[in-house]
């Protein structure tokens, strides 16, 4: 099975929605790939980095605290620590080109790896993730290596391919994230709860296990418009 999840770095639900789903996957009984691909909350976030709070504010008026403290609450069920005391307001490319070229040279594993030490680094440790030399320092502790990582960073190998993969995420109508697309035809969206994610997972799998053996009268349309909401996947 083949899971697509779109998310961004500086999303807190992407967060908390990677450690449930990851807790799903550790209990279903079969094999998936997982692949991130990119999305932008906010795509014209400058360049230089500010601090989270003033942004959040700034765009969310008083209640923001109240929104990082509920985040910060639901974080410590899922063991993470969020510090948006610390946190930054920074552009998110440049850390999606890095998750492109874990993907394309190190495959799907390490790209995970990197996207939680890519969200550790943005809501915990305060990096700013928009920047080049920061952003070198995470890969290689994620594993890539840095000769590699600095030259692609310096350049725009890699662009192309996430400027495609966000404009193939609006065509899909993805407007939020998290959103877990499944075999490129069920989507979820949202942080579910791990058991709401084991229960889709194990749904699929039956779905795609009775569309192989009845494959003789055909396979089911593909449209991508299969969206879930509110936890409940129409599987």
């Amino acid at each position: 099975m083949k899971v697509e999840i779109y998310s961004d770095i500086a999303c807190p639900w992407c967060y908390i929605g990677k450690r449930r789903f990851d807790q799903a996957l550790a209990r279903f009984d079969g094999e998936v790939e997982v692949v991130y691909r990119p999305y932008q909350l906010v795509p014209d976030a400058p360049a230089t980095a500010s601090p989270h709070r003033a942004w959040l504010a700034e765009r969310y008026g008083p209640q923001s605290r109240a929104m990082d403290d509920r985040v910060t609450e639901l974080g410590r069920a899922e063991e993470i620590t969020f510090d948006f005391d610390a946190a930054l307001h920074a552009n998110t490319f440049l850390g999606h080109r890095l998750l492109h070229l874990a993907e394309a040279e190190y495959g799907p594993a390490a790209q995970g790896a990197l996207k939680e030490a890519l969200l550790k680094a943005h809501f915990t440790d305060g990096v700013d993730v928009g920047d080049r030399a920061a952003l070198t320092e995470v890969a290689v502790a994620a594993g890539l290596d840095r000769q590699r990582v600095t030259e692609y960073l310096a350049g725009e190998e890699g662009a192309d391919e996430v400027r495609h993969q966000l404009d193939t995420a609006r065509q899909l109508g993805i407007s939020a994230v998290p959103t877990f697309v499944f075999e490129g035809r069920w989507a979820v969206q949202g942080g579910q709860e791990a058991d709401t994610f084991l229960q889709v997972l194990n749904q699929v799998a039956a779905e795609t296990t009775a569309e192989a053996a009845a494959s003789e009268v055909g396979s089911a349309d593909v449209d991508g418009t299969g969206a879930c909401a509110d936890g409940s996947c129409a599987v």
